[in-house]
């Protein structure tokens, strides 16, 4: 798992959904257009908020697209909430080599999504599972 370091924009997004959502983060990945927040198991709903309203207040302040993913120390079911919006149907994990692969059967019509232009967004799922399990590599069917 890798070592994670967090810029004082992204600690400042923490500070800010912490104090609306009252959850602890766990990790937070930033990109141009979306921040995802890790909260820890069983956190979720509450980090949501009644409605969505968290994430509605989120939305605004940051006026960036607002994911929230729920930790888990199995490493199927982190998977699946990775990849949770894109309609998960199955998650198989795998040994090739020395190195475990994810394969994330999502719902075909949101498959282009859930890989975004030119790999964006499988690439930042990578590094986000990377980070909290033993998963080298993903790929989305």
């Amino acid at each position: 798992m890798a070592e994670v370091r967090l810029d004082n924009q992204t600690l400042l997004h923490i500070g800010l959904f912490e104090k609306i959502t009252r959850v602890r983060i766990r990790d937070c990945v930033e990109m141009d257009d979306k921040i995802i927040f890790m909260v820890d198991n069983g956190w979720i709903t509450k980090a949501v908020g009644k409605n969505g309203e968290n994430v509605s207040k989120l939305r605004k302040a940051l006026d960036k697209t607002i994911q929230i993913i729920e930790h888990s120390d199995d490493p199927q079911q982190f998977v699946r909430s990775v990849f949770h919006p894109y309609g998960v149907e199955s998650v198989e994990l795998e040994t090739r080599g020395n190195q475990i692969h994810a394969t994330v059967k999502v719902n075909p019509v949101l498959k282009a999504k859930a890989i975004g232009k030119q790999g964006r967004n499988l690439k930042i799922f990578r590094d986000i599972i990377s980070r909290h399990h033993d998963i080298q590599s993903v790929s989305v069917s």
